[in-house]
């Protein structure tokens, strides 16, 4: 799928406000300022207490993207005509069935949302709060067995085109250029697009719509007309999807064993195997009665991929061998911490590098270059950073070694196969052709499809939580007999989950009191696993793939760190029940900044605490001077150093800077150069924590929280442009001054170690957490004030962070800035 995305381009852009969009009869709301007529341009009026006309937002966005897929389906369309004309001559390019089967009900879908188009389109244009929609889009949603239709067809279109590319150049050069129509009067009228790349954009629209249509029924009350009929057009979009997600990956049964049942696929995950002493990334598939070790065969473009085998045991063969029973194998080095981490912001920086190159319409070349290295990079982390050895053995035969990141992963994997073999198993021996047909089931019947890097992760996925999880593990009970008893701890990061703490070890006991508290940093980590073992103090039982005597794993259980449960200032306590053991442990969690408050201030002398506007138009400036200075200190000397603000600087140091700022010191400059650059760095967060009311001011916080959390790209640009604009002009003009230097400071992210989420978890809540006043207000729950809603805070910040470059001025003409990518 990102394949046929990235074949598309990124078109993202600035857009000259009579460029926005093509239909120029449809204007929505009335510009901001007279010399504006932006086309669908919707004017945001912001009242306190009353948030944004989001339904009109998200209406709009979508406008915007269904004209851009309109225009994508005319470019498909375009060639079927002259196609069609040249089938009947003596050199036909193609067949009349073959073209059928190529644009198969292309041309009714376009109908459909042509007709959905035209009639939504003057709706939003004549806005007003008793304007109903909702039966345009339940229509839409009725129309859906067409596109079922093509659902149904798209594998054989996309093999015919291919194959009629392969035998026909000329049809080759008409699917690789197709032009779709871009803005009216931009610098690109047209811009190149794939046949195939395009055959994907009605199954990748209707997920567009079902998620437009989760915003509107968000913000419909439930007593408008349109809630009921948006309701069912929901429920008919995501019974489609679920048909369609069905259909593509089918849960079928692979082939019969030999006692004649069905074989079924019982679990499946990518593991690192160690084969000849290097580490080899492996597909392997659990069915009821084999173990099945595969590679992603190489294949060229277009083709389907499929699996090799590696190896295969019977589950009646497969032992697990015991620690004096295993053979010492060569040793495979874990690599160095440090080297990992290396890895980790290697990976974030050409992630930066690739941004940057897509913002800046880069070749692609040069884009592909980034993403294979960044792939590279990726790999070597996943193929080095386990370390724990899970080794099978086949009783005719060879063993084979896994390295785990997780014991609770090795666990799953064991207990998984023991499972199966309490049934009454045969032992057989594959033929190559059932052997062939059983590896080939493996593509299709697979659970697992991405591999485990960094990359797969959706940025819409949950960010987790950043700062410190503080747990103490109280008991244990149920332990039917004394042992030597101890837990140890693990959250998910980067991906996979690792292990973060251990209690001491409780002896000869059956109920272990360990009352033990860690403090374990959390780096965008979403879970909590604790493992209670008995202590193995046998030194005959080593094991000789990392020379670590084996200890048994009495039960294993996971809980999600839900934000709502931890964020608290106090205790949270509950219980893990495994395999009869229940063991109870506490935890809270703490940002870095839950502690900062900021409170109303009538202060109206020096610069910190008061406001923002007071302060630019004392000094006659755009931008405070405290603000400049920091910045320009930082980026003469700071942005190299490792961890910078992140790392706090000396509170007295940072408290000196504070009162000749406010002074107004002639020695201002000399003070500056003098000091540690994290006391400067400090001084520049504590003057935006101590504004009477953030940066992005109370009056939007609850704008900014709701069109963080929209799910339409377009409409969350479209409504997070519009806010900046609502900004106050020295806030505004701030903001961007710090957005471009937070950049700047990311750029150097190999060095300093500080990358743009990083950045934006330091900053965020400074810059959006309202005053005390205000967070009151929008408290909801009995969540900590000054926790509540971090993570929004930061993902806001961030948003901004990897957005393309804002400029004052083209937001001041109204320029629209929004995601072109349907």
């Amino acid at each position: 799928m990102e394949e046929e995305e990235e074949a598309i381009g990124f078109l993202d852009k600035v857009l000259e406000d009579e460029d926005v969009f093509l239909l120029e009869e449809c204007e929505l709301g009335t510009p901001t300022s007279p010399s504006s007529g932006s086309p669908f341009l919707v004017t945001v009026k912001v009242e306190a207490g009353k948030g944004l006309e989001m339904r009109k937002l998200v209406l709009s966005g979508f406008l915007a993207s269904e004209e851009i897929y309109i225009n994508q389906l005319e470019a498909l369309l375009l060639p079927m005509k002259p196609l069609k004309a040249t089938a009947t001559t003596s050199q036909p390019v193609l067949t009349i069935q073959q073209i059928e089967t190529i644009f198969y009900k292309i041309q009714d879908i376009y109908e459909i949302h042509k007709e959905f188009y035209d009639n939504l389109c003057p709706k939003v244009q004549q806005w007003d709060s008793q304007v109903t929609m909702g039966h345009l889009f339940q229509k839409l949603a009725s129309q859906l067995g067409v596109y079922k239709a093509f659902v149904d067809n798209y594998k054989v279109a996309l093999e015919t085109a291919e194959k009629c590319s392969q035998s026909n150049n000329q049809f080759q050069k008409i699917s690789e250029e197709l032009k779709v129509k871009g803005p009216k009067d931009s610098r690109d009228s047209h811009t190149s697009v794939t046949m195939e790349a395009l055959l994907y954009k009605p199954i990748d629209r209707v997920t567009r719509s079902t998620l437009v249509l989760h915003d509107l029924l968000k913000h419909t009350p439930v007593d408008h007309p349109d809630y009921p009929l948006l309701q069912d057009a929901l429920r008919i979009s995501q019974n489609f999807l679920s048909s369609i997600n069905e259909d593509i990956d089918p849960r079928r049964t692979a082939v019969t064993t030999p006692k004649g049942e069905t074989r079924q696929l019982v679990k499946d995950g990518f593991l690192v195997e160690v084969s000849e002493g290097s580490r080899k990334l492996r597909h392997v598939f659990l069915f009821t009665d084999v173990l099945l070790c595969a590679k992603l065969k190489k294949t060229s473009a277009g083709k389907h991929q499929q699996y090799d085998c590696k190896w295969y045991i019977p589950l009646a063969d497969l032992v697990f061998p015991s620690p004096e029973e295993s053979e010492a194998s060569p040793q495979v080095h874990p690599f160095p911490d440090h080297e990992l981490e290396d890895m980790k912001m290697k990976i974030s920086a050409l992630k930066s590098e690739i941004q940057k190159e897509k913002a800046n319409k880069g070749q692609s070349r040069a884009i592909e270059r980034l993403k294979k290295k960044m792939f590279e990079n990726e790999f070597l982390l996943l193929l080095n950073s386990p370390t724990i050895p899970f080794r099978i053995h086949n009783r005719n035969g060879k063993s084979y070694l896994f390295l785990l990141s997780s014991d609770y992963e090795r666990s799953e994997w064991r207990e998984a196969i023991q499972k199966l073999q309490k049934k009454d198993l045969q032992a057989f021996v594959l033929s190559s052709v059932e052997l062939q047909v059983l590896t080939g089931s493996c593509f299709k019947l697979r659970t697992v499809h991405n591999i485990p890097v960094t990359s797969n992760k959706d940025d819409d996925e949950s960010p987790g939580l950043y700062g410190f999880l503080h747990v103490i593990v109280h008991s244990a009970k149920g332990f039917k007999q004394s042992a030597n008893l101890y837990c140890t701890l693990e959250v998910d990061s980067f991906g996979y989950f690792v292990s973060k703490a251990k209690t001491r070890v409780f002896r000869d006991t059956t109920e272990p009191k360990w009352d033990e508290e860690f403090e374990i940093e959390l780096e965008g980590s979403q879970s909590l696993r604790i493992l209670c073992y008995e202590k193995c103090y046998d030194k005959t039982k080593v094991n000789k793939d990392n020379n670590e005597i084996v200890d048994k794993i009495m039960g294993k259980g996971q809980i999600q760190l839900d934000p709502q449960t931890v964020e608290t200032k106090n205790w949270h306590t509950d219980v893990i029940e495994m395999n009869g053991i229940k063991v109870e442990f506490s935890m809270k969690f703490t940002s870095r900044d839950m502690s900062l408050k900021r409170t109303p201030s009538k202060k109206q002398s020096g610069v910190f605490g008061v406001k923002i506007s007071v302060v630019t138009k004392r000094e006659r400036s755009k931008v405070p001077y405290i603000v400049r200075q920091c910045v320009e200190e930082v980026e003469k000397r700071g942005i190299e150093e490792v961890g910078i603000y992140r790392i706090s600087g000396v509170a007295t140091d940072i408290q000196a800077l504070k009162a000749v700022f406010d002074a107004n010191n002639k020695d201002i400059l000399l003070m500056l150069s003098d000091m540690d650059i994290n006391a400067i760095a400090g001084t520049l967060k504590l003057y935006f924590r101590e504004l009477p009311e953030p940066l992005l001011t109370d009056r939007l916080y609850p704008a900014f929280m709701e069109g963080i959390a929209l799910s339409d790209p377009a409409a969350k640009e479209n409504c997070m442009m519009h806010l900046l604009r609502s900004l106050p002009d020295p806030n505004l003009i701030t903001f961007l001054f710090l957005l471009e230097h937070l950049k700047r400071v990311a750029e150097k992210e190999p060095v300093n170690k500080m990358s743009l989420h990083n950045l934006a978890t330091v900053f965020g809540p400074t810059l959006l957490r309202p005053s005390e006043v205000e967070s009151k207000a929008h408290l909801t729950s009995a969540a900590d004030i000054w926790s509540h809603d971090v993570m929004a805070q930061v993902q806001v910040l961030l948003y901004y962070l990897q957005h393309p470059p804002i400029s004052f001025a083209e937001l001041k003409r109204n320029t629209l800035y929004f995601s072109t990518d349907v």
